[in-house]
């Protein structure tokens, strides 16, 4: 018993001579506060879901710049539009790469694609392509028919069930998640091959491969993201946590598989088409082909794309639509904004957005409220910086959790209150206070076709339908598990076509 006692003290004394060691170094570095650590595996033990409410914890404990050591990674989390200014400004090229994560290597080409890749020429290669050809305005406007008709059909859908199961005259309990997830997935794919994958209009041949890629993406989703084995790399000799790796490796070969099925039918499709101009750019496969990029980077850019803008789009309408649903007063005051720019003859178009500064509130606030990616996208230092006065070495993980400033009461009044009023006449003065999209350099290069969606279905939806709650119970709004915050229970509401849109407008979609 003696010696298990000198064993205990021992060990004891060695991780409290371990912990000042550690504490005395950081001093001396300058690094940010940080909380008392373990040896190896650091502060992941403190990490619960959901990640961003956990670092505001002890970010609220220890300052808007807080020091983090995952496993072997260092981790810096920043609080405060002040150091995200910073980070974004001063440091925006030091801060412009991305960590290597396991998914990323094996699901994304080697991390060669523009969201995973580093800070480099081939990252600015592929930057042009999108910022300047894939989404530039011009090519938006080009696309704007094919957002037009998904929306369209979206609203003929909810009108022909509200119209079956109502009888044609009351509210419908109706089932959103799926339907906007569809609707987002498909204009993706219409941009990038020409089809449409979800929903009633598809070839029949398209049928199977529809199934199956519905399955990858799923998957591709829950899968993506941090992995034990990112901090803790012996663990990836050792053990394979839940089959992660195995799963992210088949994932990867039936993507793979699909998405090069879409390339070798385009690319056949302009063989037969040598010497017209009238498929040549149409998708972004083809500008891609065009432009003699391989079909590795073809396929990474093509699940970038269904990253960035399929889930994140879907789920900041299915929030907005929630919060409305639960204020009916603020959906009282959209709807009639759109009443008086619009009319009742016709749907909302893409050109009559600038007409709608309150449905721009709304979205602003649901996207305040509920950022589609809470921690943005992680950073990585190239070299030694100093962010908020402390030092940041080499190496370090940037976690910038947005989702903390945008409810921030130091930033904002009433942050966890809906209230788009707020917004009102504010501008530029958002900057570094609402990131939805992220800054710099490395900013979603999406954020432009994402509005566009955003605003012209929530349009849709409030001019065309009236939403009650279910059963008088207030919408859930809490958080789901995911990268890209999901509600926790899919949006489920009560649905009715407004009589005057009817006849008009549904009854001819």
């Amino acid at each position: 018993m003696e010696y298990v006692w000198v064993y205990i003290l021992s060990a004891s004394s060695f991780l409290f001579l371990l912990f000042l060691f550690k504490l005395q170094r950081s001093n001396k570095r300058n690094l940010p506060p940080s909380p008392p650590s373990l040896p190896i595996i650091g502060h992941l033990l403190l990490i619960k879901e959901p990640v961003h409410r956990t670092l505001q914890s002890l970010s609220d404990h220890y300052g808007p710049v807080l020091s983090l050591s995952f496993g072997s990674r260092s981790v810096v989390v920043v609080s405060s539009p002040v150091a995200v200014e910073e980070c974004f400004t001063k440091n925006d090229i030091v801060l412009s790469n991305r960590p290597r994560m396991l998914s990323a290597d094996i699901m994304l080409y080697s991390s060669t694609t523009i969201g995973s890749t580093l800070y480099g020429p081939h990252w600015r290669n592929l930057r042009r392509l999108t910022a300047l050809e894939i989404l530039s305005p011009h090519r938006l406007a080009t696309s704007l028919a094919i957002r037009l008709e998904e929306v369209r059909l979206l609203a003929k859908s909810l009108y022909e069930e509200a119209a079956a199961m109502a009888g044609g005259g009351g509210f419908t309990r109706v089932e959103m998640r799926s339907r906007l997830q569809e609707m987002s997935f498909n204009i993706i794919m219409r941009m990038v091959s020409g089809k449409r994958y979800f929903g009633a209009i598809i070839d029949a041949g398209d049928e199977e491969v529809a199934s199956r890629f519905k399955e990858v993406i799923t998957e591709f989703f829950e899968l993506s993201g941090t992995d034990p084995s990112d901090f803790l790399p012996v663990l990836r000799k050792v053990v394979d946590f839940k089959g992660r790796e195995r799963r992210m490796v088949d994932v990867a070969k039936r993507s793979d598989v699909i998405l090069q099925g879409m390339i070798d039918e385009l690319r056949s499709r302009r063989k037969r088409s040598e010497g017209s101009r009238e498929v040549e750019s149409k998708t972004m496969i083809d500008s891609m082909l065009s432009g003699g990029y391989s079909d590795d980077i073809i396929k990474g850019h093509i699940l970038s794309m269904l990253i960035a803008g399929t889930d994140t789009s879907a789920t900041t309408i299915e929030w907005a639509m929630s919060l409305l649903v639960n204020h009916p007063n603020v959906m009282k005051k959209a709807r009639a904004e759109l009443d008086d720019a619009i009319g009742l003859d016709r749907l909302a178009d893409e050109t009559d957005i600038h007409k709608l500064p309150y449905l721009h509130n709304i979205i602003n606030e649901a996207l305040r409220l509920f950022p589609p990616a809470p921690l943005l996208l992680a950073r990585e230092s190239a070299e030694d910086c100093m962010v908020g006065g402390f030092n940041v070495p080499r190496g370090t993980i940037i976690l910038v959790n947005a989702w903390a400033i945008q409810r921030d009461p130091k930033v904002w009044d009433d942050p966890t209150s809906f209230k788009p009023d707020r917004h009102e006449g504010v501008g530029g003065d958002h900057a570094y206070r609402l990131l939805p999209f992220g800054m710099g350099r490395r900013r979603c290069p999406g954020a432009g076709l994402a509005n566009r969606v955003v605003s012209l279905a929530l349009a849709m939806l409030i001019q065309c339908f009236k939403w009650e709650q279910v059963e008088e119970e207030l919408v859930d709004l809490s958080e789901g598990m995911g990268l890209t915050m999901p509600k926790r229970e899919p949006l489920e509401a009560m649905c009715k076509a407004r009589e005057c849109m009817i006849a008009n407008v549904l009854a001819q979609l």
